[in-house]
C-alpha cells in the first residue's frame, strides 16, 4: 500500500499540494469574513449564506462552457492565471468598502473563472501520481483543504475580533499571492491531455459522453445531493452562532480531515467502498442534534463527528475515475466538482431563505433529515454502479 511519504517525495505533487493549501486558506478567510460583514450589515440569513456559498452557483456555468479546458489547455498556464485572478479579486475586497450586493456580484464573477480550476487540478493529479495512488493523493489534497479550513476559519474568526475586515482581506490576499510562484516554478509545463479547442461545443461533447454512462450518473448524484444538504446546514452556522460559527466550521474541517486520513490511507479499495455506504449516513445523523438547545462546544463535537462522513466521497470519486475514459478524466473530475459545488450553492441559498422564515435550528434539522433520506434512496443505484467493472475505455 502506498504511503503519504511516497507521494510527497514527488516534487510536482508537493507543489500542487502547497498551492492548494494556500489557495484554500485564502478562500476560507475571505468567505467567512464576507459572511460576517454581510450578516452584520443586513441581519439576513439568506444574504449571509448567499455571500458565503452562492459563488458555488457559478460552477455549473463554468462546467457548461469552460470545462473542456481541464483537458485541452496546458495545466500550469491555467492554474497560474486563475491564481492571479483570485489574488486580484481578494485585493479588491480589501481596498474598497463595497455594498453587499457588489461584493456578491464580484465573487460570482470570479467564481465563474475559477470554476475550471478543480478539473485542471484533479486531472493533473492523475499525471503526477501513479494510478494506484490517486485516492491517496486525493486524500492528501483533501487533508490540506481541511487543515486550511481549520486555520482559515479559526484565524478569521479570531482576527475579526481584533482587526477590521479589510485587514483580514489583505492577509487573505497575501496568502493567495503566494500560490503564484509555487505554481509557476513548481509544476512542469505539461501539454494538454487531448487535442481540441477550449469551447462550448467541446465542453458539451465531453459532458454528453460522461452523462450517458450508467455508472456515472448515480455517482454524480451521490457526490452532490447528500453532501449538499449538509453544506446547507453549515451555511447557517453564521446566523445560528454569529462569531461562534468559526468554531463550528473549524470542527467540521477537523472531522473531514480525520475521515480523509483514515479512509484514504488505511482502507483498501474494497474496504473504502464498503465503508462509504455507512459514512453517508454518519454525515447526516449528528446534525439532528441541532434540534435541541445544546451548548456550542457539544454541537462542535457533533459537527466534527458528522463531517468524518464526507470521506464517503473518496470511494465514489475513485469509482468515477475508473468508469471514465482517460482523455476525459480531467473533465469528469471538473464536472463532478462543478456539479457538487453548484448543489452546495443552491442548497445554501435555499437554506438561508428558509431560515429567514423558520429559524436556523429548524432548518438545519430538516436538511439533515433530507440528507438521510437521499442516502437511503441512493443505496441501490450505488450498489449497481459498484458492480460495473472499470471502463474499458480507460
Amino acid at each position: 500500500m502506498s504511503t503519504y511519504t511516497a507521494i510527497f517525495r514527488r516534487a510536482e505533487f508537493r507543489n500542487l499540494w502547497i498551492s492548494s493549501a494556500l489557495s484554500n486558506a485564502a478562500a476560507t478567510m475571505t468567505s467567512l469574513t464576507l459572511a460576517i460583514v454581510v450578516n452584520e450589515r443586513t441581519g439576513s440569513a439568506l444574504l449571509s449564506a448567499a455571500i458565503m456559498f452562492g459563488p458555488s452557483l457559478a460552477q455549473v456555468v463554468g462546467a457548461s462552457t469552460l470545462m473542456s479546458a481541464a483537458d485541452t489547455a496546458r495545466p500550469r498556464r491555467v492554474l497560474v492565471l486563475l491564481a492571479i485572478l483570485s489574488t486580484c479579486a481578494v485585493a479588491v475586497q480589501a481596498m474598497f468598502d463595497l455594498a453587499p450586493a457588489v461584493r456578491l456580484l464580484l465573487t460570482l464573477a470570479v467564481a465563474y473563472g475559477l470554476s475550471i480550476g478543480a478539473g485542471v487540478r484533479w486531472g493533473l493529479l492523475n499525471e503526477v501520481v501513479d494510478r494506484d495512488q490517486f485516492v491517496l493523493g486525493r486524500s492528501a489534497m483533501n487533508l490540506s483543504v481541511g487543515a486550511m479550513q481549520i486555520a482559515g476559519f479559526g484565524a478569521a474568526g479570531l482576527l475579526l475580533q481584533v482587526f477590521d475586515p479589510a485587514e483580514v482581506f489583505w492577509l487573505a490576499t497575501a496568502c493567495s499571492a503566494l500560490t503564484i510562484p509555487v505554481l509557476r516554478y513548481g509544476l512542469s509545463n505539461r501539454p494538454p491531455r487531448r487535442v481540441g479547442r477550449t469551447s462550448l461545443r467541446e465542453t458539451w461533447r465531453g459532458n454528453r459522453v460522461l452523462l450517458s454512462q450508467s455508472a456515472t450518473r448515480p455517482l454524480l448524484v451521490a457526490l452532490c445531493v447528500p453532501n449538499g444538504l449538509i453544506v446547507g446546514c453549515e451555511a447557517l452556522f453564521v446566523p445560528y452562532a454569529g462569531t461562534g460559527a468559526g468554531l463550528l466550521l473549524a470542527a467540521g474541517a477537523a472531522g473531514m480531515m480525520t475521515g480523509d486520513l483514515v479512509v484514504g490511507r488505511f482502507l483498501s479499495r474494497s474496504s473504502r467502498r464498503i465503508a462509504s455506504a455507512y459514512l453517508r449516513y454518519l454525515l447526516a445523523v449528528p446534525f439532528l442534534g441541532f434540534a435541541f438547545d445544546l451548548p456550542l462546544g457539544v454541537l462542535a463535537g457533533l459537527v466534527a463527528l458528522a463531517c468524518v462522513g464526507y470521506a464517503a466521497s473518496l470511494a465514489q470519486q475513485e469509482m468515477l475515475v475508473d468508469a471514465t475514459p482517460l482523455e476525459l478524466r480531467g473533465q469528469v473530475l471538473g464536472l463532478e466538482s462543478a456539479l457538487r459545488m453548484t448543489t452546495f450553492g443552491v442548497v445554501a441559498v435555499a437554506a438561508g431563505a428558509v431560515a429567514d422564515l423558520a429559524g436556523s435550528r429548524s432548518t438545519i434539522t430538516a436538511l439533515a433529515a433530507l440528507s438521510l433520506l437521499a442516502s437511503a434512496v441512493l443505496t441501490r443505484p450505488l450498489a449497481r454502479a459498484a458492480r460495473i467493472p472499470a471502463a474499458t475505455l480507460a
